[in-house]
């Protein structure tokens, strides 16, 4: 598995992960970490969407 294959999967759990986390919190109540879920998810699809163009010439395999 090549460094950007596992990137892309990497960020895609990670994101869900985030956004979940940010449901979560916004269900019990706390609208902060709600918050930082959700802009923690942003910062990450930021982050995926710089890499893949940093390696847009790197195969996935």
């Amino acid at each position: 598995m090549s460094l950007k294959a596992f990137h892309l999967i990497f960020v895609t759990l990670l994101t869900a992960l985030s956004f979940g986390c940010a449901a979560w919190a916004f269900q019990t109540g706390s609208l902060f970490w709600g918050v930082m879920g959700i802009l923690a998810g942003i910062g990450v699809i930021f982050y995926g969407f710089y890499f893949l163009k940093k390696l847009k010439n790197v195969s996935y395999l």
